[in-house]
């Protein structure tokens, strides 16, 4: 048995989801959803550490046609952000067009018949449209350590945690100070015997401002979606208005970077221990991260700083850069995620038989951050420079899934068109992007860092412009994009049910 459809998105969290209900809304119906997972959610079903949690203001990390307003804290966590991905799949009615437990496991452009073929381990399946809407935060980065595979005790990634290892009393080790470890480190300080970190390099950190929402204001929300509605659009300007701080404006950078020396001062008293988490890199170079209880619990006495990397590893004996020794019961990699080559490009073949993997063994390109010469009639949201570090990814999803509607449209115009990428198209947006990043602190702040791809040193993963900018260039896109050539008349594929 075979399922035919007219577009198959792959992941079900908030892209995919943002691509099914931008089809719905455009009236097209026919689609599926694969997962691989057992529920929809993507990384928030996945990052299940102690206090995971957003660092988007809740009421801007959402739907625009799905205002919540029952979150609990200005800063949602990780749990809830979840139990709002199922609503939402519950709301919309995506039932019927969700597969989960449905992982790619290849997809082939056939250009005989203009379809994607998609292996998924069981029922195949044929879409004239692939979305890939995997994430960029899904695979776990885990280091080449020396030594690793000697460790006696649990080692696991913390977005792959281990909630059966008990850690009350043990001596724990964590490697990485990202966004992840700022969450995790202060939980983990809390009930570990002993709490080594290791720190190959430190973070600009800023106040958080925590808070919760009380009952009275969930239920103001509730009755008045107006207030809701001007609430989510004053987060909006604040993010657009961090932009030029994180992207090098001097002024606006200075001023923040005031700001993260002044919270760490006012946090960390000891001016040996203040210097090692003090960075020497220009700010926004590295994602910014927001924290109050992070640097109090490097200060407590509960937290051993190793200002170095993880260098080896000896059985039980963990040794730094700097040739400090350290005996652990646990370890816990809060080491980042493959967010530069994406795992699902080695498992999507187009045009010339080319992966997407080899097409972008450079660091990937697109144009419009959205389409890729050499794949037909496929979209990629998350991907190539559809990240920020001022604002929330969620407005960038829904911008792609607003073009790839549109592009489907005028596809439509066109009967048996394929949608195919100008390669010049792509040259040109991807030289967009290198001109727009060439004097940020991405490339030039002295720091290495995910956006920027090592083998090219072109910055691939950030959108380097406001959200509002983004808006305007797919808006300004008009279809030359493409070149229009008509597909083979469809039919005779007898596999089809």
């Amino acid at each position: 048995m075979t399922t035919r459809t007219a577009v198959a998105i792959v992941g079900a969290g908030f892209a995919g989801l943002g691509m099914a209900m931008a089809l719905r809304r455009a009236g097209r119906d026919d689609f599926v959803v694969l997962e691989r997972g057992a529920s929809v959610g993507g990384t928030w079903r996945d990052n299940t550490y102690p206090g995971v949690a957003c660092d988007v203001p809740s009421h801007l990390y959402g739907f625009a046609a799905h205002p919540n307003p029952h979150w609990s804290a200005t800063f949602a966590p990780g749990p809830e952000i979840h139990r709002y991905l199922s609503r939402i799949a519950e709301t919309e009615g995506l039932g019927d067009r969700m597969r989960l437990r449905t992982p790619m496991l290849g997809a082939d452009w056939d250009a005989d018949a203009a379809v994607w073929r998609i292996r998924t381990g069981g029922e195949p399946i044929i879409a004239d449209t692939l979305v890939l809407a995997c994430g960029r935060l899904t695979e776990p980065d885990v280091p080449a350590i020396p030594g690793l595979e000697t460790f006696p005790g649990p080692i696991f990634h913390s977005a792959r945690w281990d909630h059966d290892v008990e850690l009350a009393g043990r001596r724990v080790a964590v490697v990485g100070t990202g966004a992840s470890a700022v969450q995790l480190v202060p939980q983990l300080a809390r009930v570990a015997g002993a709490l080594t970190l290791f720190q190959r390099t430190p973070a600009w950190i800023v106040p958080r401002g925590e808070s919760t929402y009380t009952e009275d204001e969930q239920r103001r929300f509730s009755e008045h979606p107006g207030e809701l509605a001007r609430l989510r659009a004053a987060l909006y300007a604040e993010g657009e208005a961090r932009f030029a701080s994180r992207s090098g404006d001097a002024e606006a950078a200075a001023a923040a970077r005031e700001i993260a020396l002044a919270h760490l001062a006012s946090q960390v008293a000891d001016p040996a221990l203040r210097a090692a988490l003090t960075p020497g890199y220009a700010f926004g170079c590295k994602r910014v991260l927001l924290s109050d209880d992070f640097y109090p619990a490097v200060a407590s006495g509960a937290v051993t700083l190793e200002p170095s990397a993880l260098a080896a590893v000896a059985g039980s004996t963990l040794v730094s850069a700097n040739g400090t020794r350290v005996e652990s019961d646990v370890l816990v990699l809060a080491t980042g995620f493959t967010a530069s080559q994406q795992p699902y490009a080695d498992l999507v073949r187009g045009e010339d038989d080319r992966t997407l993997a080899e097409h972008w063994s450079g660091g990937m390109t697109s144009f419009g951050s959205t389409v890729v010469s050499g794949f037909p009639n496929m979209f990629v949201l998350n991907g190539p420079n559809a990240s920020l570090g001022h604002n929330s990814s969620v407005l960038m999803v829904e911008e792609q899934a607003a073009y790839a509607v549109r592009a489907l449209a005028l596809r439509d115009r066109r009967p048996g068109a394929v949608l195919r990428t100008r390669p010049e198209a792509e040259e040109a947006y991807t030289r967009e992007i290198v001109e727009a990043a060439a004097s940020t602190p991405w490339i030039t702040g002295g720091c290495r860092n995910w956006y920027v791809d090592a083998r090219s040193g072109r910055l691939t993963l950030l959108w380097p412009g406001t959200v509002q900018a983004f808006r305007e260039r797919l808006a300004a896109a008009d279809g030359s994009e493409f070149e229009w050539e008509h597909a083979p008349v469809r039919g005779g594929m007898g596999e089809e049910s």
